[in-house]
């Protein structure tokens, strides 16, 4: 059943490439025909050399599908050479129209199939689950996404005519071969299965060493995403030197590969060139016997050559083809394995569409853990009232942002359940759940374009005036205005060219014209100046009003203003209600407050103490 079902997901990988061949089978049929008439004229060209050697040169008398040479030698020798070599240029001619417009389809059906596998790629990576990610190496997924379907393209559509025309070209030269002589085409057929045994052999090889070279690739790329990400670290700590020998240590390992690949791809063509002077030689040395003999023409051997010669020339394009196979299957092998993987989150069969929502949470005997067997949360629950705001605390690593992303169903609890408005979140789909609720984090993700498209983000179609709206609310108005380009100005990658405090407001900019029922603000205030720090709580004043808000804070400040505050524990809720009870019967709250206004002069700890 297992292997029925990874069947069933392999077939998703298949079904984006038939779909597309498909799309474009009118293009394909055309490109074949453009091949076969490439294969036909490339099957004529020697024909010329034969009748000149034969017919004009040696005055042998032409058969009668040549009768019209014979009307053109009664004129002179000289007007029937024009004529037959005037044909090795027209058929140049053919082979290059063939050929030009062959390339050009399948060049273009070969780009279109990469926008397609790198779009269904694309998407489906969007929606695996959170934990997926977690895991996996994003440089790594930038290869697999950038460069396997790359290499896909000239193996679905440039190889796979380019091998049927290959495979024309040999049957029909051989044809011609046979019925010219017999034996001599044995002598040339003997070669080819020491030819093939050798070429399998190495395109095992090939493939082998092609695919611990992506996995090498994958690990460079990652390892350059990860440094470039956290180079403002790499030079606070002095680590250049330390990061570039790390890399040149895995980059040798690609290189290694690399030059591997590119050996036994240099060994399977010397291998055909070597085979192929060993058949010349052969096919000469016998040919020229018989023609001694009478029983050739000079023609027919110049025919025999040529075409035994250019025989070689599809079996060396199949050669450097296997190579680029191998490559092309560990690639494909890399999309379908992601391709074949599952959201863990996924939609129910009877999920609906979350209604405009009014925002009560409750929280259900909930237990989770990350699939590690270490308990996050224990048997936690809780209510918050629609329009309450609600303060998580309690010390790092006990399960405050995890509330947070099961709440947003990046994860499924293991036990319990959530509610909104009385309706489990497994009952409403992702889409429109995830619709009803903003988000403003600690670090605000921002994204390389404009303040304008950054802020829009919450509400794509949102208008001019909205948005500016939304920034007056959010004190960013006036900073923005002051920036060179206003609301039109680019911003760099993650936001790192705007201040702290800028980047809290465009984000809390972009939650307020989300106007979602629902909102989460994940220690919006650490890490920022005493006058970022204003301007930011005064924003994020007029973004809770009215709202559901589940707050993730050590600000004390903000504690106090919260309907709820639930102190948090080693996965389990040990304190809750509001500032005011809690002060007056939680030692532990009330310790911690007064230290933290700094009533008490004993000793100075933070909420991460608690």
């Amino acid at each position: 059943m297992r292997n029925a079902m990874r069947q069933g997901r392999r077939s998703r990988f298949k079904q984006v490439v038939i779909n597309h061949l498909l799309q474009v089978k009118a293009s394909l049929l055309l490109a074949a025909l453009c091949m076969l008439g490439f294969t036909l004229a490339g099957l004529l060209a020697p024909w010329p050399l034969k009748i000149i050697f034969d017919y004009v040169l040696l005055d042998h008398r032409p058969p009668s599908s040549l009768s019209f040479l014979g009307d053109v030698l009664q004129r002179g020798k000289f007007p029937a050479l024009a004529l037959v070599s005037l044909a090795i240029v027209l058929i140049a001619v053919l082979k290059g129209v063939f050929s030009y417009a062959q390339l050009a389809i399948t060049s273009r059906i070969g780009y279109q199939m990469v926008y397609a596998l790198r779009r269904e790629l694309f998407v489906h990576l969007q929606r695996l689950s959170l934990s997926f990610h977690h895991r996996a190496r994003s440089g790594d997924l930038l290869i697999k996404v950038t460069g396997d379907t790359n290499t896909l393209k000239d193996v679905f559509v440039e190889s796979a005519l380019t091998v049927v025309g290959y495979l024309l070209t040999l049957f029909g030269m051989f044809a011609v071969m046979f019925a010219l002589n017999w034996s001599l085409s044995l002598i040339v057929l003997a070669t080819f299965p020491v030819l093939f045994s050798a070429l399998s052999y190495l395109y095992r090889k090939i493939k082998a060493s092609a695919k611990s070279q992506r996995r090498s690739e994958g690990r460079s790329a990652s390892r350059i995403s990860e440094i470039l990400t956290a180079v403002s670290v790499v030079q606070a700590f002095g680590r250049e030197r330390y990061e570039e020998e790390r890399f040149e240590t895995e980059s040798g390992q690609t290189l290694e590969e690399s030059i591997r690949t590119a050996r036994m791809e240099a060994s399977a063509t010397r291998l055909v060139e070597l085979i192929t002077a060993v058949g010349t030689w052969a096919v000469i040395l016998v040919g020229s016997l018989q023609v001694l003999k009478g029983r050739m023409t000079p023609g027919d051997i110049l025919v025999f050559v040529s075409y035994q010669t250019n025989l070689y020339k599809p079996i060396r394009g199949l050669a450097r083809l296997s190579a680029r196979a191998s490559k092309a299957m560990v690639s494909a092998e890399r999309i379908a394995e992601i391709l074949e993987m599952e959201p863990e989150i996924q939609d129910d069969a009877q999920a609906v569409h979350a209604p405009g929502l009014k925002g009560e949470i409750v929280f259900e005997h909930v237990s989770f853990d990350y699939g590690n067997g270490k308990s996050v949360l224990n048997d936690v629950s809780f209510t918050i009232a629609p329009g309450q705001q609600a303060a998580l605390m309690g010390p790092s690593g006990v399960g405050k942002s995890t509330i947070a992303n099961l709440l947003l169903r990046f994860y499924d609890p293991q036990e319990g359940r959530i509610l909104i408005d009385g309706t489990d979140i497994r009952g409403y789909t992702l889409a429109s759940l995830r619709e009803q609720i903003a988000v403003v984090l600690q670090e605000s993700v921002l994204f390389c374009t404009t303040i304008r498209e950054n802020i829009a983000y919450g509400k794509l179609d949102a208008t001019m005036e909205e948005i500016i709206a939304a920034t007056q609310a959010a004190n960013a108005h006036d900073f923005i205005l002051a920036l060179e380009h206003g609301y039109d100005t680019v911003i760099g990658e993650r936001g790192d060219t705007l201040s702290g405090g800028q980047r809290q407001r465009i984000a809390i900019a972009r939650a307020l014209i989300r106007n979602a029922p629902i909102l989460i603000l994940d220690e919006p205030m650490r890490g920022l100046d005493v006058e970022s720090e204003v301007a930011v709580r005064e924003a994020l004043k007029r973004l809770m009003a009215g709202k559901t808000c589940l707050l993730i804070t050590h600000d004390l400040q903000a504690v106090t203003e919260a309907d709820l505050v639930l102190l948090l524990d080693e996965g389990r809720i040990v304190e809750r209600g509001g500032h005011s009870e809690l002060m007056t019967r939680s030692g532990q709250y009330r310790q911690l407050y007064e230290l933290k206004i700094g009533q008490s002069p004993a000793r100075t700890i933070s909420m991460e103490e608690a």
